[in-house]
């Protein structure tokens, strides 16, 4: 028979202590942020996934910038374990889906009104990694111009240099013929595919010994862009599940918007390049 667990050494803690762990959580602000606006019990739910969605966004911006930054400067190794978190992250977002599934549509319409104009479509940090990585369009900050500190903050970030932009400009300084149009391009404007782009890559996947930290690059990057079609797609099935083809909050296209978005590519010849491989 096993003993049961000694706690006199946990008990006669000083609890007293400079910094407790509801304190350096800042759990009493943290926990009293869920405010329902009606009196409907799945309303928690809906308020608790999503308060805990944007808090994995604020990860993977920090994750996101942080590679960036690294790829910048050619040193791929710290890039890898940040890209590598961020798919860890995006699983947890994917799976935050299976749980919001819970909710019929009954359920969500006892409260739904209760949400007012607002919509996932103003997610303001969703936005910037849509952004940060490769997905620029300059009329989706329209919805963020009543917030002046976002707004502003959502224009530097689509004027600047997307991750793949700056994974491209590392292959121009390895020496593969990257066409200058595409590194001297508005990085304000979608990316549009290039044949000298998909080249480079081909290059790296045909010569994977010589080339071996772009081809991990490459397939980081892959797994990136898969996990968040995986995350796009379990967005529109949840909202089609839960509310059909009714337009969304705020006057959006609901489920006909998710699925054009299905369409999106940040990185297109790494996917392109496989029908040649």
């Amino acid at each position: 028979m096993k003993n049961a667990i000694d706690v006199t050494d946990e008990s006669s803690i000083h609890w007293q202590q400079d910094m407790s762990y509801g304190q350096y959580l800042q759990l009493e602000p943290l926990l009293g942020l869920q405010q329902q606006r009606s009196d409907q019990h799945d309303e928690m739910l809906f308020i608790v996934i999503h308060q805990a969605s944007e808090l994995w966004m604020k990860l993977c911006l920090h994750e996101a910038h942080a590679a960036a930054a690294q790829i910048g400067q050619d040193n791929l190794r710290p890039a890898f374990k940040m890209l590598t978190r961020i798919a860890r992250i995006q699983q947890q977002l994917i799976n935050a889906w299976e749980v919001l599934v819970t909710m019929t549509p009954a359920d969500y319409s006892a409260f739904r009104d209760s949400l007012g104009q607002s919509s996932g479509f103003q997610s303001y940090q969703y936005r910037e990694l849509e952004f940060l990585l490769g997905n620029k369009n300059a009329k989706l900050i329209e919805a963020h111009k009543g917030h002046p500190d976002h707004y502003q903050h959502l224009q530097a970030v689509l004027k600047a240099p997307s991750l793949y932009d700056i994974c491209l400009q590392l292959l121009k300084q390895r020496g593969f013929a990257i066409d200058s149009s595409i590194l001297e391009r508005d990085a304000s404007e979608p990316y549009i595919s290039h044949p000298s782009v998909e080249a480079a890559w081909l290059q790296v996947y045909n010569n994977t010994e010589q080339y071996w930290d772009l081809y991990e690059l490459a397939e980081k990057l892959v797994d990136l862009e898969h996990h968040f079609q995986q995350w796009r797609f379990n967005h529109m099935k949840t909202v089609e599940r839960i509310i059909g083809y009714k337009q969304g909050t705020g006057g959006t296209a609901g489920v006909h918007y998710l699925q054009k978005a299905l369409s999106l590519q940040f990185f297109p010849e790494l996917w392109s390049v496989r029908t040649s491989i």
